[in-house]
């Protein structure tokens, strides 16, 4: 029987765990089922470009406890590429390469748009396999994703170190935690590192209301407060500005539809409403905090601290767990899934299932629950 050819990439933002991941299906498909590994440097640019890293014993050994990924990683889109100054759909070139390499299938690691892209290429005939890959644990399907247990520990230490200066100071701290969509990294380092007020996106909050709970703190001897604010959370205010300038916008597109004319540039006011959603709502919470309290304020973005570093020991056995476990479906055929975790086990989805999907924090879920009964402010 001719050896197995499977190839892996990295794609979307950087995740700890993902040497862990890689060295878990190399590993197990070289070492256990006899498999031939191949890596693609830098996402599906480089399974479109055709480079490529061999993937033998001596580059799986010692990369388990290292951050960040030996592939490398882009953004890119299989049917969006950036090529020679313009958006292309290379879609045919990696089918092409994919071939090339005789490949049985493509492992690829990464989040909801790894998900999206990997799809795209299921639809296309080849054979891929998904594992869950962010910081931000908003893949549907799985119970947790690699990256999120160090993220958290990482987030919950800086607002523990934030506590004293807070303290010390007399002063409300904001601190920004990643998570566009999802708050679940802001929830749980919230929780975890006693944040007396968690903004999370799937609760829109009233900036009144966070100055009324840490007024009464100042008026219980409490004169300092630590706000934890996932990067996507938006206040009730900016989400109806946002959702007339939606409206706006599509009334325009019709317009022009019907009048069969291009559509006219939104004007300055419109482009701003439209534009809240990408600008730093964050600073200007922070200034109003001040401005509602008499407190001063201080802004901490921890950004990228959050994705840097050596993963924890839970995402190590995580990764390693599902990495695994993608070459026991590979030995067995079974193609065209996420690898989702599932208890102490996994379980395959179907790729169909899950692509486009994103899990939000449920309002009544019992971290939410627990911390409101610790005297946790939302907003709302």
């Amino acid at each position: 029987m001719a050896t197995r050819q499977i190839g892996i990439l990295t794609a979307g933002g950087d995740s700890p765990g993902l040497n862990a991941a890689i060295r878990g299906v190399g590993k197990a498909a070289m070492g256990y089922y006899k498999m031939h590994v191949i890596g693609f440097r830098d996402g599906f640019r480089g399974l479109m470009e055709n480079r490529t890293m061999a993937l033998d014993g001596g580059q799986l050994s010692g990369i388990l406890t290292l951050g960040g990924t030996i592939l490398g990683t882009s953004r890119d889109k299989p049917h969006k590429m950036p090529v020679g100054g313009k958006l292309l759909d290379m879609t045919d070139a990696i089918v092409a390469n994919y071939h090339e390499h005789h490949l049985d299938c493509l492992v690829c690691l990464g989040g909801g748009g790894t998900l999206k892209n990997a799809l795209r290429l299921k639809e296309k005939g080849l054979n891929v396999i998904n594992l869950p890959k962010t910081i931000d644990n908003d893949v549907w399907g799985t119970d947790t994703t690699f990256g999120f247990d160090t993220a958290l520990s990482i987030a919950t230490e800086c607002i523990d170190r934030l506590h004293s200066t807070a303290h010390s100071h007399h002063r409300i701290i904001v601190v920004e935690i990643m998570g566009h969509r999802a708050g679940w990294l802001a929830l749980g380092a919230g929780l975890a590192g006693g944040a007396d007020v968690i903004l999370i996106p799937e609760i829109p909050y009233d900036v009144e209301s966070i100055a009324e709970a840490i007024r009464e703190r100042v008026n219980s001897g409490k004169p300092f407060s630590i706000v934890a604010v996932a990067e996507g959370a938006i206040s009730k205010q900016d989400l109806a500005a946002l959702a007339a300038a939606k409206q706006q916008k599509k009334a325009t597109k019709e317009k022009a539809r019907k009048a069969a004319k291009p559509p006219r540039k939104m004007d300055d006011g419109e482009a701003d409403a439209a534009e809240l959603i990408y600008a730093s709502r964050t600073l200007r919470l922070a200034k109003q905090l001040e401005k509602l309290t008499g407190l001063e304020a201080r802004l901490t973005i921890l950004g990228h601290l959050q994705r840097g570093g050596a993963p924890s020991a839970a995402d190590r056995i995580l990764a390693t767990r599902l990495g695994t476990a993608a070459a026991d479906l590979i030995a067995k055929k079974h193609y065209g899934v996420l690898v989702a975790a599932r208890g102490e086990g996994t379980r395959p989805l179907p790729i169909e299932e899950v692509a486009g999907k994103v899990k939000t924090v449920p309002p009544d879920h019992p971290l939410i629950l627990s911390a409101r009964r610790v005297g946790t402010n939302f907003g709302d």
